[in-house]
């Protein structure tokens, strides 16, 4: 069989390899590597060293405590806490007023818990005093609720934010806001979270600021019978009462809880309601001086309480548990661990308001899931909701819509600067409140309760803007 025929590619193969060998061969390449093969390996030995052990140095365990359980309030030193203040409002600071405040359980003296150059607060008390001697005749009474009435149909166009009624009345956070509920005074008290009160004349140029609790003011209370008597309620568990005629800042109540509101109905002027822990309503007697009765109503705290204006037996409570309730106190009590609710408002987040409308026959509800509830009715069935943007974030006090002086508006901040003016009627938005002065996001809102147009708004900053009807 004769050989197969190789290829061009192949024989130039096989020419490359022969080249190649012949190459190799000529070097002598494969008896010295095979030479270098018998060498015998140098063998090394190594050596460990082992590396002498340093004792430990005992680092003392140091364990720390906030300012908070040490009963000290935070440290606001080299902190101007009245910078870029937007009015001409005076605080009358002491330079030599010791800032180390330790929690106080049992009575504060006015002096001492005032912020201010000693008794320079002297003209402040005795006006709170004469305001409080003033009786309001029957006569009176009656034809001022007359002229309300009259007064009542609000022009949203009237509205105006004045320089001079722009004051920083506390540092930081404003939590609580209300008037004082006198036809004299146009006096405002403001509660901040460092637990300071403080008081402003509207149009005037002084502030009255007194430390009397250590966390967040979660309540401020006028005594309608007395002026000169005001109760305030804290985080820190503790419900006080200003007398100025004493001047003294009386203990009321200690808990071991949280306290986050703080309410009275008109016809129980020696009743205390407030919000306590998770969930808990109790009622303080001062009569009896304890508490008379404790009902868990929700899963979680209680934001605020709100008694009908017309029916003081039914109480509106909103809570954290993104319900809203209303109650009849007349039924609730006894040994029950489950109350029964009248009305339960189911919101998708935290619920952070329930009011009852001027005349009681409505109620509105503000919710973190950007809602404004408006319910009326005979029983509160016929529900509307309104859209509105509730998220604040973590600086600025929640938003919570107020009734106005009759049932045809609510009004809320907006985080534009600005206050939205929610028509129930309409069931929208039907106005927002701007002005040029405002430099904060008014988030709380306060309605005097003699003064058909004048409304207070407070922001993060301590500030406090004061619209008025023209």
């Amino acid at each position: 069989m004769a050989p197969p025929k190789l290829t061009d590619y192949e024989r130039k193969r096989l020419e490359n390899i022969r080249r190649n060998n012949e190459m190799m061969a000529a070097l002598n390449v494969q008896s010295k590597a095979s030479q270098l093969s018998n060498i015998t390996k140098v063998v090394t030995k190594s050596y460990n060293v082992k590396s002498e052990k340093k004792p430990k140095t005992e680092t003392p365990i140091v364990i720390r405590r906030s300012l908070r359980t040490r009963g000290i309030p935070p440290d606001s030193k080299g902190l101007d806490l009245y910078a870029n203040s937007d009015s001409n409002a005076v605080t009358h600071n002491s330079p030599n007023k010791n800032d180390d405040f330790v929690q106080t359980l049992g009575p504060i003296p006015m002096k001492d818990a005032y912020k201010g150059v000693d008794d320079s607060d002297r003209s402040f008390i005795e006006s709170l005093v004469r305001i409080s001697d003033k009786e309001f005749s029957e006569e009176e009474l009656n034809g001022h609720a007359k002229k309300m009435k009259i007064e009542c149909s609000l022009e949203l166009e009237s509205l105006s934010l004045d320089p001079e009624n722009i004051a920083r009345v506390v540092p930081g956070r404003i939590t609580q806001m209300g008037f004082c509920p006198s036809n004299d005074v146009k006096m405002v008290v403001a509660g901040n979270k460092f637990g300071d009160i403080g008081f402003w004349n509207v149009g005037q140029n002084e502030i009255f600021l007194y430390h009397p609790h250590q966390a967040p003011i979660s309540g401020i209370l006028f005594q309608p019978h007395c002026l000169s008597k005001i109760y305030t309620s804290c985080y820190d568990g503790l419900v006080r009462l200003m007398d100025a005629e004493k001047e003294i800042f009386d203990m009321v109540y200690n808990s071991d809880a949280c306290i986050y509101a703080l309410s009275q109905p008109k016809n129980e002027a020696n009743c205390l309601y407030f919000a306590e822990g998770s969930g808990g309503l109790t009622v303080w007697d001062n009569r009896i001086g304890k508490s008379s009765s404790h009902w868990d109503l929700h899963e979680s705290r209680i934001n605020t309480i709100d008694f009908n204006p017309e029916s003081p037996h039914i109480v509106a409570t909103s809570s954290s548990d993104a319900t809203a309730c209303t109650w009849d106190l007349r039924f609730i009590g006894g040994g029950a661990t489950k109350h029964t609710t009248l009305r339960t408002f189911t919101h998708k987040r935290s619920v952070q308001s329930a009011y009852f409308s001027p005349s009681g026959c409505s109620l509105a509800t503000t919710s973190l899931d950007n809602t404004i509830g408006i319910y009326s009715g005979v029983n509160l069935e016929d529900q509307t909701s309104v859209y509105h943007d509730n998220h604040t974030g973590r600086w600025i006090s929640t938003f919570r819509a107020i009734w106005g002086w009759d049932n045809s508006y609510l009004f809320i901040g907006n985080m534009k600067r600005g206050v939205d003016v929610v028509s129930t009627v309409q069931r929208a938005t039907v106005k927002t409140l701007q002005s040029p002065h405002i430099s904060a996001i008014p988030c709380r809102f306060y309605a005097h309760p003699y003064e058909v147009g004048m409304l207070a708004g407070a922001t993060s900053g301590g500030q406090v803007y004061i619209w008025t009807s023209s």
